[in-house]
């Protein structure tokens, strides 16, 4: 499972072409006939049939001398993205408008002043029923100068209309990006750093959502604004690990949706995200019931065709469908079950699109994967994909699942009896978390253990468990101690080694105890 090379954009602009976007494309440039012998057409036969990009293949298979490669890669580039255009303007409502708009300043030019706004009025329809406000400020100035500079017999009242809807607009569009940007930088915040490590951490976090939220009505807000306003609240009780209200956001978040149906075809990716923190915070909350239901209702709108499907949906409903099936599993202590229902087809769904899967997506699925072998009691396959995270050269990009995957390196290496080099893998590990700045309670007292326990005679060594477990459990709701626990169920494991049970088991048992109906 390793990332693709995306070293060559052309490739794999084409590898993302349906069936039907190919043939589209093929009569679009064939519609001017010398175009069918053209060198671009050429071309992309050639790179149609291609896994992987290869020049001497191209070049000996294609008219195209070395010299010409790039231009003619560029053109078909080109060619593509038009075609592209063309075949989906009618679901993209912006290209929709920016086309009338093109049409509005061709007529604009020739002197076709009413047919311009004619064309302007249609596309401000259209803007206005999708809350496209920037494109609709934008036909209102060009509005406003045909008005202004021309004769175009409308109504005297017309200039104070639009004066007027021009201010509106700018303050709808002020409250919108000041809520789009509060929430894309709460989320870049997450992205690179997780969860609150301290109390230095929690009031920045505090201080800067307060600061950065705008005054607003919540009944006067729009689609875009409630959703945006919704995203943000989930960044942020995120961050702050405050489930319960992240769950209330994430609820109106997708209930958003859910009351505009028309919305769910328009913003997918914005919907599927939704789902997926809804459901990530009833797993963190541990409420298996809840978390079924609402994996059910996800897993059988995308079955049903509720969401649309196009290249961004399709990585995000892969991402989490399956993150959430091995949430599941670890809910249940189902770990082995797992292994055998989920990872053979993960992998088949991932070749598919792991040449579109960016290094965030990439490490949290394999982090789930080594605890789902982590938990079956295959510590060796647990161990190659933490040490895939460990490789990521990208240390700037959650940092907290890259320090946490080397913590349970470190106890998968001892379980595995891989523990000649533990004293280097240790000071591997310690250096990691200085630099990280990520030197917490909890991380030192589980490096320490593994530090001296090569001083402990083995049968003084259930005792050492013991006393880890009864240091470790005081710091199980510590508001910032915990963190760790959402991560890594080292308790768990620290029983296993005390009752001589396997991980699977006691979380089983656990599970039973809290869910006796199941």
């Amino acid at each position: 499972m390793s990332n693709y090379n995306k070293s060559d954009h052309l490739l794999l602009l084409i590898q993302t072409l349906s069936k039907s976007e190919k043939r589209n494309f093929k009569l679009y440039a064939s519609r001017i006939k010398r175009n069918k012998c053209a060198k671009f057409m050429k071309l992309f036969e050639i790179m149609s049939k291609i896994n992987s990009y290869d020049e001497k293949k191209i070049l000996k298979n294609a008219p195209i001398s070395k010299m010409q490669l790039s231009n003619v890669k560029a053109n078909l580039y080109k060619q593509i993205l038009i075609s592209l255009k063309l075949q989906h303007t009618e679901e993209n409502h912006d290209i929709q408008i920016r086309e009338y708009l093109d049409f509005a300043k061709i007529l604009y030019n020739k002197g076709l002043y009413i047919q311009s706004l004619k064309l302007l009025g249609k596309a401000k329809v259209i803007a206005r029923c999708y809350e496209h406000n920037t494109i609709l400020l934008e036909l209102v100035e060009f509005e406003k100068m045909i008005e202004s500079q021309h004769i175009t017999r409308s109504l005297y009242s017309r200039s104070g209309e639009l004066s007027a809807e021009s201010k509106e607009l700018i303050e709808r569009i002020q409250c919108n990006n000041a809520l789009s940007s509060l929430s894309l930088e709460l989320y870049g915040l997450y992205l690179k750093v997780g969860y609150v490590r301290n109390e230095k951490d929690k009031i920045f976090i505090e201080t800067y959502f307060r600061t950065n939220l705008p005054k607003f009505d919540i009944d006067k807000l729009s689609f875009y604004e409630k959703l945006f306003l919704y995203q943000a609240q989930v960044w942020y009780h995120y961050i702050r690990q405050d489930f319960i209200m992240c769950y209330r956001s994430s609820y109106k978040w997708v209930e958003l949706f859910q009351n505009h149906t028309k919305e769910k075809k328009i913003a997918p990716v914005s919907y599927l995200k939704g789902y997926h923190y809804l459901l990530d915070t009833l797993f963190y909350l541990n409420h298996y019931s809840k978390f079924t239901n609402v994996l059910k209702k996800f897993e059988k709108e995308v079955k049903n065709g509720e969401i649309l499907i196009n290249g961004n949906t399709r990585i995000l409903i892969f991402m989490y469908t399956y993150t959430n099936r091995i949430n599941k599993h670890y809910m249940e202590g189902s770990f082995s079950e797992g292994v055998k229902k989920v990872i053979p087809s993960l992998f088949m769904d991932f070749k598919k699109i792991s040449n579109r899967l960016d290094s965030h997506y990439i490490m949290v699925l394999y982090y789930k994967i080594a605890c789902l072998y982590f938990g079956s009691g295959d510590h060796e396959k647990a161990i190659l994909y933490l040490s895939k995270i460990m490789e990521n050269k990208k240390k700037n990009l959650r940092q907290d699942l890259q320090c946490i995957a080397r913590l349970l390196h470190l106890i998968a290496c001892y379980e595995s009896g891989l523990d000649e080099n533990m004293d280097q893998k240790i000071q591997s590990a310690y250096r990691f978390f200085i630099q990280m700045d990520d030197w917490y309670i909890v991380q030192k007292k589980i490096i320490y253990f593994f530090k001296n326990l090569g001083n402990v005679y083995p049968h003084q060594i259930k005792g050492q468990f013991k006393k880890l477990r009864d240091k470790l459990i005081k710091y199980y709701d510590h508001p910032y101690e915990k963190r760790t626990f959402l991560y890594l169920d080292i308790i768990s494991w620290l029983n296993s080694k005390i009752e001589n049970k396997s991980v699977e088991v006691i979380i089983k048992e656990k599970f039973i105890k809290t869910n006796p109906q199941k």
